[in-house]
């Protein structure tokens, strides 16, 4: 177990940020290799100005009439991108963890407070499952790598949640903790996770198009 342990809080850490950090960058080349290709005229109109203005507008919780015509989608998807987001990064054992690795250290999470986050992104989580099996209009573009992607997404939380409780048998959860977590961070370059990437992209070549050529909003 020991052994395990080492292995996977080492050099399988180190693996899992580097084919991250690489495949996100292959991704991006890769888009703008094909927008070069595909549609060399978003190059002439796409404006910092407007793709600003999209990407902060759907930023804001019920800005936009398609947030307000979903409430309940809404506030479960803002709430979960931002729990999502900001726990790993402000948890105190991940801090820990960075100090010891290259002597920075910065604000934690409040224990009460990240324990809260961590149970809404599992809640969250259940959210889109049970939606995603109920829902028509949702079922029917739903495939088999849609569940698989939402249970990568899941496993850090739940397994993280079991070993912070100390629960029994959470040496071993810790493993699979971490192991979820490489596997979450090596997986998000090559599947639709890539869309936090992506995301900011996508909405100022919208912005752009609808604020510079349409002379419309574009929420």
């Amino acid at each position: 177990m020991h052994t395990l342990y080492q292995i996977v809080s080492g050099p399988l850490v180190w693996v899992a940020f580097g084919v991250f950090i690489g495949g996100s960058i292959f991704r991006l080349a890769q888009l703008y290799r094909l927008a070069r290709r595909r549609e060399p005229f978003i190059f002439s109109y796409f404006s910092l100005r407007y793709g600003l203005r999209s990407v902060l507008r759907w930023l804001i919780p019920f800005a936009t009439a398609n947030m307000r015509l979903n409430p309940v989608m809404t506030i479960v998807a803002f709430a979960f991108h931002a729990c999502l987001l900001l726990l790993p990064f402000f948890l105190l054992a991940h801090i820990v963890l960075w100090e010891e690795a290259f002597n920075v250290r910065w604000w934690a999470l409040p224990t009460t407070v990240a324990d809260t986050m961590t149970l809404i992104v599992i809640a969250a989580c259940g959210f889109f499952l049970v939606r995603r099996l109920t829902r028509p209009e949702v079922k029917y573009v739903t495939s088999t790598s849609d569940f698989v992607l939402l249970a990568i997404v899941a496993a850090p939380f739940i397994t993280g949640f079991y070993c912070y409780h100390q629960w029994p048998g959470y040496q071993g959860m810790l493993i699979l903790h971490i192991l979820s977590g490489e596997v979450m961070l090596i997986t998000i370059p090559f599947t639709r996770l890539i869309h936090m990437i992506f995301a900011p992209l996508t909405r100022g070549y919208t912005g752009s198009e609808f604020g510079g050529v349409r002379r419309a909003k574009d929420w």
